[in-house]
C-alpha cells in the first residue's frame, strides 16, 4: 500500500514536471539545456557591437556558435553608443568589439592597446535628404545643415572627400553631431537639411517616406570602410587562436551573406528579432535595395585603404600627426582566414540572446517572396 502511494506521488510529480516543461519551457529548449550541462567546456569571448547593419556579422557569428556543439562561443554584447563601448575597451572590461575606423585609431593614438584584426563590412552609408528637398546633387548641400554621427566618423571623411571632388570646402557645410537613431526624426521635423550615417538609419527614413537617398557611399567611394573588429593587444598575445577562430567566423559568415538574398533575409529575421530589437523588414530593406548597398566581403584591412583614411583625417584636423598602420592594425588573422562560407542556422524560436517580445499577430509583416516592396514616396510605413 505504501509503495503504491509513493509511486502515485512520484507519478504526479513527474506529470507536473512534464507539464511545466511543455507550457513554460518547451521541450526543445529543455533538451538543449540538459545537453549543455554535460557538454565539454568551450572557450568564450564577449564581443561588443551596436545594432547597425555594419555590425551584422557579430550577431550572426554569435548565433552560429551558440548553435554549434564544438569550437569557441562568441557572445555579442549590445551597446547603444560608441562612447560607452570605447570606455569599456579602454578600461579592459571589454576585449573585443566592432568599432568605426577613426575612433579605433584615436584610441590607439591615446595609448589604448587595441588593433583592427578584420573589417566587418564594406560600404553601407548614405546621405539622406527630405523627400521633397530641392537638393539633387552634392554641391546643393553647400550652406545646408547636415547631421553627422561623430567628429571621429568616416562619414565626415566621406564628406571631405566629396568636397575635394566637387571643388568645395568642408567648412562650406554646416556639420552638426547628432545621435544616429534620432536623425530620421530630426530630418522629418525640419531640424536639419540632410544627414549622413550608416545603415539602417538611412533606410528608416526611406521606409517612412520622409527621406530619400541623395548619394550612396558605394557610388562615390567604392569599398568604403566604416567599422571593423578591434581587439586588445593582451588578448591577441595570449590567445591568437581564439582571435583567428573569430575572424574565420566573420569572414565565413560574410561569404554566406553574399551568396544570395535569401541568406540575407534569414539573417535579418534572427538579428532583428533577437539582437537588434528592430523589425526584420527594416534590415531586409537595407540588405536588398540594392543588394550591394552593404557588402560583407573583402574584409581584410589593407594599408592603402587606411592610408587614404589617415590622409583625409589629417586634412580635416581629426589627427594632428600621422599614426602608422602597424600601430592600430594586425591584418595577419584576416589574411589567414579560409575562404569558406559558414551558414547561419535558421531561427529555432528559442530566443537564446536578447529577449525581444514578438509583434502581435495583427502587426506581423508579411514575409516577402523576393525583396521587400519599395514604399511610395511620402507614404509612411509602420
Amino acid at each position: 500500500m505504501k509503495g503504491k502511494l509513493l509511486l502515485g506521488i512520484f507519478g504526479s510529480v513527474l506529470a507536473l514536471g512534464v507539464a511545466h516543461i511543455y507550457i513554460n519551457v518547451g521541450f526543445d529548449k529543455f533538451a538543449a539545456d540538459v545537453k549543455g550541462m554535460f557538454a565539454e567546456k568551450r572557450e568564450e569571448l564577449i564581443v561588443g557591437f551596436l545594432p547597425v547593419t555594419c555590425h551584422l556579422t557579430c550577431p550572426v557569428v554569435d548565433w552560429t556558435t551558440r548553435h554549434s556543439e564544438s569550437g569557441s562561443m562568441y557572445k555579442s554584447k549590445r551597446y547603444s553608443d560608441f562612447p560607452t563601448l570605447c570606455e569599456d575597451l579602454t578600461q579592459g572590461t571589454l576585449t573585443a568589439a566592432f568599432l568605426n575606423a577613426p575612433l579605433a585609431i584615436s584610441l590607439a593614438e591615446k595609448g589604448v592597446p587595441v588593433k583592427f584584426v578584420t573589417l566587418g563590412h564594406r560600404d553601407g552609408s548614405a546621405i539622406v535628404v527630405p523627400t521633397a528637398s530641392e537638393v539633387q546633387d552634392f554641391p546643393g548641400l553647400v550652406g545646408k545643415k547636415i547631421l553627422i554621427p561623430s567628429k571621429f566618423s568616416n562619414q565626415q571623411l566621406w564628406l571631405a572627400r566629396l568636397c575635394k571632388q566637387n571643388g568645395v570646402k568642408l567648412s562650406d557645410l554646416n556639420l552638426v553631431v547628432a545621435p544616429p537613431p534620432d536623425m530620421p526624426a530630426l530630418l522629418e521635423s525640419g531640424q536639419c537639411d540632410a544627414y549622413v550615417v550608416g545603415e539602417p538609419h538611412c533606410a528608416r527614413a526611406e521606409m517612412q517616406g520622409s527621406g530619400r537617398i541623395l548619394l550612396q557611399v558605394k557610388d562615390s567611394w567604392p569599398n568604403f570602410i566604416s567599422c571593423g573588429l578591434v581587439v586588445r593587444q593582451s588578448l591577441i598575445d595570449s590567445n591568437p587562436d581564439l582571435i583567428q577562430e573569430l575572424v574565420d567566423g566573420i569572414h565565413g559568415s560574410g561569404m554566406w551573406l553574399e551568396q544570395n538574398v535569401e541568406n540575407r533575409f534569414s539573417a535579418a529575421d534572427v538579428v532583428g528579432k533577437y539582437y537588434y530589437n528592430q523589425k526584420p523588414e527594416l534590415l531586409k530593406f537595407v540588405l536588398s535595395k540594392p543588394v550591394d548597398r552593404v557588402r560583407y566581403d573583402a574584409l581584410t584591412p589593407l594599408k592603402p585603404d587606411f592610408d587614404e583614411i589617415m590622409d583625409l583625417a589629417l586634412e580635416v584636423g581629426m589627427f594632428k600627426t600621422r599614426i602608422e598602420f602597424e600601430k592600430y592594425a594586425d591584418a595577419r588573422f584576416a589574411v589567414g582566414a579560409p575562404k569558406v562560407a559558414i551558414a547561419m542556422p535558421p531561427d529555432d524560436g528559442l530566443g537564446l540572446t536578447v529577449a525581444v517580445a514578438p509583434p502581435k499577430a495583427a502587426d506581423a509583416p508579411a514575409q516577402p517572396a523576393a525583396t521587400p516592396p519599395t514604399p511610395a514616396a511620402g507614404t509612411p510605413t509602420k
